[in-house]
């Protein structure tokens, strides 16, 4: 039985064409592709790349200035963060909650648009693995091909899952039977009709968006069409902590906003979504609004929407 795309290159002895991410005194990361007869060079002096080859992961190796760093080959999350970009990256917490949230399983049917600079790809189709399918949609040629590098760099070459074509989702999705769909872009709710089509009846769509005003026009967007059950919206930090004898604290940087990701799920075929009982904040829906309901909702005369007050309601 063959390993899956990638795996070898996870483990055993430093080999030619390997990532290596080398950490110094100080924790700085650095990372380089092994290559024979080459030098890895510092402020702090070189060292040979022969020295690393063959070497197990978690060497030591020391420059010529008697510099120590340690060699590990960098994981994934290092890895997205360190490559080349055409567009910003997915971050690894992001990447994370999607996997998880989105309950990206092997095997699965992934539709992706807007693959950026190829980091969200590189963790969907490890998670899907060499029998499942993820079909990314990227409208600038310039970041499909920075994507597409990055991506044969860290699986060592094609992966037999992927198929990346350049042009917007709406316009060239032929895709059926696609159990997840993943929409990194401005205007996701451009999309919904053609997302509906291509999702099995408990299909998850997931959206990741920069913005509270992108967020509210895409859960709209999505309430008003109608295919979908009630949208789910978060956001998620991370904050590291110092740990150095009794001193034990949060640092003083983290990793705070970056985006809001979504999720809804896909309804059977003509059904209706049941009727969500809210308590809309006073005020929410202003004498403007034009989403689902307009006015009648904003006035609180709509009955039949789901923001429906119930008296009775104290849930």
């Amino acid at each position: 039985m063959s390993e899956p795309t990638g795996a070898a290159r996870r483990r055993g002895p430093f080999k030619v064409g390997d990532q290596v991410q080398l950490t110094d005194p100080k924790g700085r990361h650095y990372t380089f592709t092994l290559e024979e007869g080459k030098s890895f060079h510092t402020h702090k002096g070189a060292f040979p790349h022969d020295e690393l080859i063959g070497a197990p992961e978690g060497s030591v190796v020391r420059t010529t200035g008697n510099v120590a760093y340690l060699a590990l080959r960098p994981l994934l999350p290092d890895y997205v963060l360190s490559m080349p970009r055409g567009a910003a990256v997915v971050y690894p917490k992001d990447a994370g909650q999607i996997l998880a949230m989105a309950d990206i399983f092997p095997g699965a049917r992934v539709v992706e648009a807007g693959v950026g600079s190829g980091s969200l790809s590189s963790f969907l189709l490890r998670a899907i693995g060499d029998d499942g399918m993820l079909h990314s949609y990227e409208r600038r040629a310039d970041f499909a091909e920075i994507a597409t590098q990055n991506v044969e760099r860290y699986f060592g070459g094609p992966h037999p899952a992927w198929t990346l074509t350049v042009g917007d989702l709406q316009d060239n999705l032929s895709d059926t039977d696609v159990d997840r769909v993943i929409l990194d872009m401005l205007a996701p709710w451009e999309c919904l009709e053609a997302v509906s089509k291509a999702l099995v009846p408990g299909g998850i769509l997931c959206a990741y968006v920069a913005t509270t005003t992108q967020l509210a026009r895409t859960v709209e967007a999505i309430r008003e069409h109608g295919t979908f059950n009630e949208p789910s919206a978060w956001e998620t930090m991370v904050r590291t902590w110092h740990v150095e004898g009794l001193a034990v604290r949060p640092d003083h940087r983290m990793i705070g906003h970056t985006g809001f990701l979504l999720t809804a799920r896909r309804l059977a075929d003509g059904v209706e979504p049941p009727l969500r009982r809210r308590r809309p904040a006073k005020g929410a829906y202003g004498e403007d609004y034009t989403g689902p309901g307009g006015r009648e909702k904003a006035a609180g005369k709509d009955k039949g929407t789901a923001t429906t007050v119930d008296p009775t309601d104290v849930a």
